[in-house]
């Protein structure tokens, strides 16, 4: 297109008008024949990215073409050029930038609206074709796979009307497939976290790529396990290191409470030596100074039975602790065993039944806790990116569609996959 002249109005803006200099804009779009004679003029308005502060109005002095074919069903035509098809109201690289924008650059449909002086609806079919291109590209491969779950939002019952029974129709949690030890993010998503959903996802993807998963990364999830049990009989399901702390952390606060309520028959107060040292009970020994740990050792020391079965139930925290700590120090089997042997028989004397119910869990657990401490594979990455997928959501002010949160959220946590996040 060529410029014909411009105009300033006088709130500031500008004024362009415009004139095809396309030669090739006389064909016919329907059997390609260049037009010779001109039937009349059109002038249309279409707007393109914004320029500058005050911004730029386009007006487009086209002509409309007789079709010299007469076989042809078009008898006559407007000029048209790639960029600007007949009848579009949007430039296509406008319609491009808003469709990136929310795809790599993080943006909110809603922010890059405004930005772009655009509707709603027309900057989300920008992100959606944009969006294809993402979706449609062939997954990475894959060593190791993390799975895990995030949670969406509330769940949607409805009533069947022909049993009369309720059936759920939106599930509170998506379960999300990662490339944990590459960088290829957020492989997939699917609603739920059942068996079936994970072997639903698992058989869209190529059995060559299957195939080709060494480890598989999990919460203490018996429902993921037995889907990769039966989706990927090849590969090594690993526990998450995190998770089997978290476990064990749970335990301490549970005989805190326990043992309080038993001894002293009410809740825990402030001026209590257990309540004192609750947050110092979960934290990690090594984080702790001689002073902290003074603080928290000798009052449970001096207190009596409570004190004592918190810190029985604390020693076997960290000999759980020393256990995975063991994960990437080429540790020998019998270093292994050893430390193992410790927490078992640790656990066996103490007589707390959260003690014991730990070291049940960790026994049924240990070959995907072995496997973790053999190769050191953690869900660090899906942790990661179920942040990003928040971070996501409370930006948009929370999805009603699920299906426009799962787009959203695997084309943001694939940025740096795909070059958008590289530092200098």
């Amino acid at each position: 297109m060529s410029v014909i002249r411009v105009e300033r109005l006088h709130d500031g803006r500008r004024r362009v008008h415009l004139a095809t200099a396309d030669a090739s804009a006389r064909a016919c779009p329907a059997c390609g024949v260049f037009a010779s004679r001109v039937k009349g003029s059109a002038t249309t308005r279409p707007r393109d990215l914004p320029y500058g502060e005050r911004g730029l109005e386009f007006f487009w002095h086209k002509r409309r073409w007789w079709c010299r074919e007469s076989a042809c069903p078009w008898k006559s035509f407007t000029e048209q050029i790639p960029q600007i098809p007949a009848g579009a109201r949007l430039t296509a690289r406008l319609r491009a930038a808003a469709g990136c924008r929310v795809r790599d650059a993080g943006s909110t449909v809603v922010q890059a609206a405004r930005d772009l002086h655009l509707s709603w609806p027309t900057v989300m079919d920008a992100f959606r074709e944009a969006a294809g291109e993402v979706t449609r590209a062939p997954l990475p491969e894959v060593v190791v796979l993390g799975i895990d779950e995030t949670r969406r939002g509330r769940p949607r019952w409805e009533q069947n009307p022909e049993t009369g029974k309720w059936q759920l129709t939106r599930d509170r949690w998506h379960t999300g497939f990662v490339d944990a030890l590459g960088s290829g993010g957020l492989l997939g998503q699917v609603e739920g976290r059942t068996v079936a959903d994970v072997l639903a996802w698992l058989s869209t993807t190529p059995l060559t790529w299957r195939k080709n998963i060494r480890h598989v990364a999990i919460d203490m999830s018996a429902a993921y396990r037995a889907a990769i049990r039966t989706g990927l009989p090849d590969a090594i399901v690993v526990v998450d290191h995190f998770h089997v702390v978290q476990l064990a952390n749970k335990m301490l606060s549970l005989v805190r409470r326990r043992t309080t309520a038993e001894i002293r028959g009410r809740r825990g107060r402030a001026t209590d030596p257990e309540w004192k040292a609750r947050r110092r009970l979960l934290r990690n020994r090594e984080d702790l100074t001689d002073e902290q740990f003074a603080k928290m050792w000798n009052p449970l020391l001096d207190e009596g039975k409570v004190g004592q079965t918190l810190l029985t139930a604390w020693i076997a925290k960290e000999s759980l602790r020393n256990l995975l700590a063991l994960a990437r120090t080429s540790a020998s089997r019998h270093q292994v065993g050893q430390a193992r042997w410790k927490f078992l028989t640790w656990c066996a004397d103490a007589d707390i039944p959260e003690v014991r119910t730990l070291a049940a869990t960790v026994d049924r657990w240990w070959n995907e806790i072995a496997a973790f401490i053999a190769t050191g594979h953690s869900n660090a990455k899906s942790e990661g990116i179920n942040r990003v997928i928040k971070l996501v959501a409370r930006n948009a002010f929370g999805f009603r569609n699920a299906g426009h949160q799962r787009l959203r959220t695997r084309c943001v946590t694939t940025r740096r996959a795909r070059g958008h996040l590289r530092t200098a």
